[in-house]
């Protein structure tokens, strides 16, 4: 039975506690009481603003795939693929509205290949500044707590262009171990600041 079905049958005079016992209200003190009436007052008024977040993100999404729709229908044709990665500008420039896609990406059984095959090439450099680049190479395949490596550091390997045949493999087995498991859309909202750079409008309840 969840804490949930078990408030919902606590008896009257009763209050639950964490532990899922029902406690007398004339033994809990005045100010344990008042936390509890302002906590579930704080968290219906959050669970409110979540809906309104996301019946105007509805809306916005809509209206934006909407005009693209409408955009592109002056060329007498339809947009095509994703409607992601553009960003509609206001007349004046003020003011910039954004879809960006991000793909989700792991890595198969490819990635432990080309990291062999790094430290391998690595070795047979022999040179003052192999120690530098292990490092840098050790940072990329470094994992987190959850046992995952950094998608961003391990893709920044390939930007090094070192020409030696395992590091061409390495560099080949990292792009065939990418596996984009699921794509996530994000509108932003930009306007220019009095410098002319655009300030993104912050939505992050903490950055509000």
């Amino acid at each position: 039975m969840t804490n949930q079905e078990k408030q919902i049958n606590v008896p009257e005079g009763f209050m639950v506690n964490e532990k899922g016992y029902h406690v007398p209200i004339d033994k809990i003190k005045p100010i344990d009481k008042l936390r509890d009436e302002q906590v579930r007052q704080m968290i219906k008024d959050a669970k409110h603003l979540r809906g309104v977040m996301q019946d105007i993100k509805a809306s916005l999404f809509s209206d934006f795939r909407d005009f693209l729709d409408i955009s592109a229908a002056e060329y007498d044709t339809e947009y095509g693929g994703k409607k992601g990665n553009v960003s509609l500008p206001s007349f004046d420039g003020k003011y910039k509205v954004q879809i960006a896609i991000q793909d989700h990406i792991v890595f198969d059984e490819r990635l432990q290949i080309a990291q062999n095959l790094i430290h391998e090439c690595i070795e047979e450099w022999g040179a003052s500044s192999a120690k530098e680049i292990m490092t840098l190479v050790n940072d990329a395949f470094q994992v987190d707590k959850e046992g995952k490596v950094s998608t961003q550091r391990v893709l920044g390997l390939r930007r090094h262009n070192f020409e030696h045949p395992k590091w061409e493999k390495a560099m080949e087995a990292i792009a065939d171990a990418m596996q984009v498991t699921s794509s996530t859309e994000y509108m932003r909202f930009y306007e220019r600041d009095d410098k002319g750079k655009y300030q993104q409008i912050a939505l992050d309840f903490s950055k509000v």
